[in-house]
């Protein structure tokens, strides 16, 4: 059977303070009233039935995010019990089907992102999942067509797409994937052709993923195979309490991705966003007539220009007079005013505010 696995696990500290370690940035209602939870269990609703839907996500958001996904089962939404990269999530996900199903292909997405128009995604998911099924050893990546010279996303570099049975799209076999590059690279990587920004969407068998995993990152077999085998028993809770936290800290794409054989991609040519920062608010948010990036029901700017404001407080008026270049992003209990171009040193500013006796406002 076909599954989804939707990774909801990070604490979008670089949406601090709307972004808190007890409401992540997946449960923000910054986009049309709804989350970027609910946003991603519509785009696979149609593709996936809710009860082969799993969600992944940090501990301490499981009662958040089962109130956000009524129609998943849940027991679908797994806890994790410590902060780990993709690769022990995913691996973790894929103990779970694999003990379920033997025969368990899986989609992996991830609860952050902005896909439009959601019809191309599902399409492409389809496809995936079939060719998948006749490729059982295959690993499918999806790729997105480059707008522009992004520095923040990792591209992946893929030979001509071929015409394959049961699939609309064409699929590409990956020749390369590359990391974060500098303007000029990026620049250089569009010029080609060739190269597409790294989704990090995937499709797979369970049984594959856990091969591979288990090949390239043999730290994490034992763990995985305490997990799988404990999975639905009565030890299910204090195996996932001991076994995960052992698992290797890497993303999939350095553990296993930019390794293995047999990789294919699947194009996405769609507006695609990973709402990883105050940024990233600028692909979605209509810039006002002096170019301020707003999301704020109530806000008066005066002689403001360049600014991003932002606010999920639907009653709560933000004003400003001769601001330029700046982030001012409220909260009830705490609110953010910096230049644009110093958001990189934001994590440093959560750490001093903690050494201050202020974790409360973390």
């Amino acid at each position: 059977m076909d599954y989804a696995v939707i990774m909801a696990g990070g604490t979008g500290k670089r949406l601090w303070p709307l972004s808190r370690e007890t409401r992540p940035k997946q449960v923000l209602k910054l986009f049309g009233g709804k989350t970027l939870l609910e946003g991603c269990l519509d785009r696979l609703l149609p593709v996936f039935d809710p009860s082969r839907i799993f969600v992944l996500t940090n501990a301490a958001y499981v009662d958040i995010v089962r109130e956000s996904l009524g129609q998943v089962p849940p027991e679908n939404v797994v806890p994790e019990p410590a902060v780990r990269d993709t690769a022990g999530a995913i691996g973790l996900a894929a103990s779970i089907l694999d003990r379920m199903d033997d025969e368990a292909t899986m989609a992996v997405v991830t609860a952050d992102q902005m896909i439009q128009p959601v019809g191309v995604f599902q399409q492409a998911i389809k496809d995936a999942l079939s060719f998948v099924g006749s490729h059982p050893r295959a690993s499918v990546t999806f790729g997105i067509k480059p707008t522009h010279a992004a520095t923040t996303y990792g591209y992946i570099k893929c030979q001509e797409g071929q015409t394959y049975k049961g699939c609309e799209s064409p699929v590409h076999v990956v020749d390369s994937f590359r990391e974060k590059p500098d303007e000029a690279t990026a620049q250089s990587y569009i010029e080609q052709g060739q190269y597409f920004w790294n989704s990090g969407i995937f499709v797979w068998k369970a049984r594959r993923i856990l091969e591979l995993i288990h090949c390239f990152l043999p730290d994490a077999r034992e763990p995985l195979l305490h997990l799988g085998t404990a999975w639905g028993t009565p030890d299910q809770a204090s195996a996932l309490n001991t076994w995960f936290e052992r698992l290797p800290k890497i993303s999939i794409d350095f553990a296993v991705m930019e390794k293995a054989d047999q990789v294919y991609a699947i194009r996405m040519d769609c507006d695609w966003l990973d709402m990883g920062s105050y940024i990233a608010l600028t692909d979605i948010v209509a810039k006002d007539g002096q170019s301020n990036f707003v999301a704020a029901e109530k806000h008066v700017l005066m002689d403001c220009t360049d600014n991003i404001v932002v606010t999920e407080q639907d009653g709560h008026l933000i004003a400003g007079i001769g601001l330029e270049g700046l982030v001012v992003a409220h909260s009830p209990n705490a609110t953010l005013v910096c230049p644009r171009d110093q958001l990189d040193k934001l994590k440093g500013l959560l750490v001093r505010i903690e050494e201050q006796g202020g974790s409360h406002y973390l």
